[in-house]
């Protein structure tokens, strides 16, 4: 007989574009359990989200009720309830959070907000329990967070507080780039060249105006020099984070860096910066929703006692 699982304290819950995780904690902030599933907030009607969660962390609820933190585009226009952005400057955690209409009585759903920005305009949704997890643990850090990913975060922080931030389309223009454009026949595989990369790196950083030409000078290099598809794809990650390190100066220059994400990617951003004489500090950024998803958690319990 499989022995019954411990019910959560409270409910750790990232919901994304494209899929749910979630986190059992138990009385003393320790991951009893965890869960994932692809029923991310692309594929829900509002109506679906409570049946969704409920699915997912039903061997984790008791007889009373369970708090569940959820963070991320389950608080869009398009989620299971719209959590109004807060406006910079801002607290990284301690928002109001937003309760989400539930039938099930063992669930109390609350909903960090995003933070928005109005000149220029600029909004984020889930970057910002990351943030507040670094800042949950890095309490005296000034500086600026990098968040790589499909759209590219540059934060500016400081006393704890998102002062301003921008965001950069560069990971989804390398996804539609290379396979939706003229380009997908240049750019396939997964292989790398680090010197193809550094490369572009510099020549779109010294001249991100010419980045437009560069970019199809892929396709000729592939149709006339035997480009391979490898050397082309760093090339194109090249030239796409070169430009954005170009926008992204004021931010990074002069500045501590900390890079939030995935391995890989982060790894990426740090050789473009380095080359630049800026050393960063790579953060995992799995890690750090969960930090402030439990900072959100502790700063709505504080002020219900």
């Amino acid at each position: 007989m499989t022995p019954a699982l411990q019910p959560a304290d409270w409910i750790a819950v990232d919901w994304g574009t494209s899929n749910l995780r979630a986190w059992s904690i138990g009385p003393a902030g320790e991951v009893l359990d965890h869960a994932q599933s692809d029923d991310g907030m692309g594929k829900l009607a509002p109506a679906d989200f409570e049946r969704a969660l409920v699915g997912l962390v039903r061997p984790w609820l008791g007889e009373g009720v369970t708090q569940a933190i959820a963070c991320g585009m389950v608080g869009a226009r398009q989620g299971w309830i719209e959590a109004a952005y807060a406006k910079v400057p801002c607290p990284a955690s301690g928002g109001t959070l937003t309760k989400a209409p539930t039938t099930d009585a063992r669930l109390d759903v609350r909903i960090i907000p995003g933070v928005c920005q109005n000149a220029p305009a600029d909004v984020m949704r889930g970057e910002e329990t990351q943030i507040a997890g670094y800042l949950a643990q890095n309490p005296d850090f000034d500086g600026i967070l990098c968040l790589p990913g499909t759209h590219s975060k540059w934060v500016h922080v400081s006393a704890q507080e998102i002062v301003s931030f921008r965001t950069f389309m560069t990971g989804e223009m390398f996804a539609l780039l290379s396979n939706q454009s003229v380009l997908r026949h240049s750019v396939g595989g997964d292989g790398w060249d680090d010197d193809a990369f550094a490369e572009a790196l510099d020549s779109s950083l010294s001249r991100p105006e010419a980045l437009a030409g560069r970019l199809f000078g892929l396709r000729a290099d592939q149709l006339l020099h035997q480009q391979t598809p490898d050397t082309a794809r760093a090339r194109l990650s090249g030239l796409l984070i070169g430009a954005e390190l170009a926008a992204a100066k004021p931010y990074w220059l002069g500045q501590p860096v900390v890079l939030i994400g995935a391995t890989g990617l982060a790894q990426r951003y740090a050789t473009a910066l380095r080359a630049q004489g800026v050393v960063p500090v790579i953060a995992d950024g799995a890690a750090l929703t969960l930090a402030g998803l439990t900072a959100a958690h502790s700063s709505l319990k504080a002020k219900a006692t």
